[in-house]
């Protein structure tokens, strides 16, 4: 059986004197024209692609293309976080908070609750609508932290961040650490190996009822990034997030609280994470809300001399532009400030664009 993944393309800036020949990206800030068809053959290897205006795809949609139309058309819930609820109509900044030694951007600079919270506030006064704390670096080659550790790390963060009002996520692989966040208040999880990497963590999210983020990695951090290989990047990853959320609701957990992160940087090289940034708007095919973490990621050095992480601002606001032009509800950024102000950029010429204007 052959497949066919849609990707939303030729995108304007308003639908105005359009009529039937645009579409709106998951009812957020974005309208397309054309649809770029993704061929595979039964392997699901690509064997070519097609483009298709918006206005002529209807007819050469089967039932599992009309799924991913509808999927990509429809609007996303919002998320309700406790008090507070998210409306996914436009880009939102979660702001990562690393209570870690040996992250590999700010390792060690947050090295007390303390400081941590007051970083937290800073990001959320500057406009980030949720604040991700982690315990455990991720970074290509760091070692696993045991779970007693990383719970001590974190837990006296979170706890104090929701006690303040602000919407927090959870980055964490391991059950016994979501118990704890969860317990103290944290309103989502944000797992980088999408819930595979703790047998008990797809139970604790489902029995929750919380959203989560299912994020591709291949491979684990202390060799992911050895030899990542894949035979289509956008393609293989697409389909691996098409099972996952899958196996997430056989498992008890809600689509509708389902975000899907590609994973940039984690098991993948730099024309594989180019190849996703380009291709990102083919997610919207999978129905779920979409996060996009390429904030001060290798790929920026490697495309500008080797600069190191804390020199990567202005590569950091070029890809979450990228990130937002392509439809994506969260992005999740060290610098939270420089890229709220791009953002409101960003929606300023949205607005204007589609702003009707009398014929003069």
């Amino acid at each position: 059986m052959t497949r066919t993944i849609l990707r939303p393309t030729g995108f304007v800036d308003a639908p105005f004197g359009h009529d039937g020949k645009v579409a709106r990206l998951a009812c957020g800030m974005r309208w397309f024209s054309q649809v770029e068809l993704l061929q595979l053959d039964d392997a699901n290897r690509r064997v070519g692609s097609e483009l298709v205006p918006v206005a002529g795809l209807e007819e050469r949609c089967d039932a599992d293309m009309d799924a991913q139309w509808q999927a990509i058309t429809a609007a996303r819930a919002p998320l309700a976080l406790g008090e507070r609820t998210i409306p996914l109509d436009q880009p939102r900044v979660m702001g990562i908070l690393n209570c870690t030694p040996d992250s590999f951007s700010d390792g060690g600079r947050h090295d007390d609750v303390d400081a941590v919270c007051l970083a937290g506030a800073d990001m959320a006064g500057a406009g980030a609508a949720i604040l991700d704390v982690g315990g455990e670096s991720t970074r290509p080659g760091a070692r696993t932290v045991w779970e007693g550790d990383e719970i001590e790390r974190v837990a006296p963060v979170i706890e104090r961040l929701v006690k303040g009002g602000n919407a927090v996520s959870v980055d964490t692989r391991k059950a016994a650490v979501m118990e704890r966040a969860l317990a103290l208040g944290a309103h989502i999880v944000n797992d980088v190996s999408a819930l595979g990497w703790d047998e008990r963590s797809a139970e604790v999210v489902a029995g929750a009822h919380v959203p989560v983020v299912l994020m591709h990695a291949q491979g684990d951090p202390q060799v992911m990034q050895d030899n990542p290989t894949y035979d289509d990047a956008l393609v293989d990853i697409w389909l691996w997030l098409e099972e996952r959320i899958g196996w997430a609701e056989a498992r008890g957990i809600e689509r509708s609280r389902i975000i899907v992160d590609p994973g940039i940087g984690f098991g993948k090289t730099v024309p594989h994470n180019l190849a996703l940034m380009n291709g990102l708007a083919a997610f919207h095919g999978l129905g779920c809300p979409l996060l996009v973490g390429a904030s001060r990621k290798r790929l920026i050095g490697a495309l500008a001399g080797e600069v190191p992480a804390d020199q990567r601002l202005a590569g950091s606001l070029a890809l979450a532009l990228k990130a937002a032009d392509q439809g994506a509800q969260i992005v999740r950024v060290h610098d939270v400030p420089e890229t709220v102000q791009a953002l409101k950029v960003w929606r300023g010429l949205r607005d204007e664009a589609l702003t009707p204007r009398l014929p003069l």
